[in-house]
């Protein structure tokens, strides 16, 4: 690969699944918020690696409780 293209930065965890989640404003692919999806391109590769080590912490807040047995019983 020619220097002239090899980068020093993180690449982007977006995986082409683009549904914003209506609670935590997170999108439900690549776990970054609106904010951070925009300014991506802008950012600096300490910023994008910041948010990188900070995605696996969100994946709890998208996550949809079904109520497990409780509300199998309930039906």
């Amino acid at each position: 690969m020619s220097k002239i293209w090899s980068r020093d930065e993180p690449e982007s965890p977006c995986i082409n699944i683009c549904v914003i989640h209506p609670d935590a404003r997170l999108c439900t692919g690549c776990l970054r918020s609106i904010d951070e999806i925009t300014a991506w391109g802008q950012m600096t590769s300490d910023e994008r690696r910041a948010v990188m080590e900070a995605l696996p912490e969100r994946k709890p807040q998208i996550q949809k409780r079904r109520g497990g047995r409780s509300a199998r019983l309930k039906r």
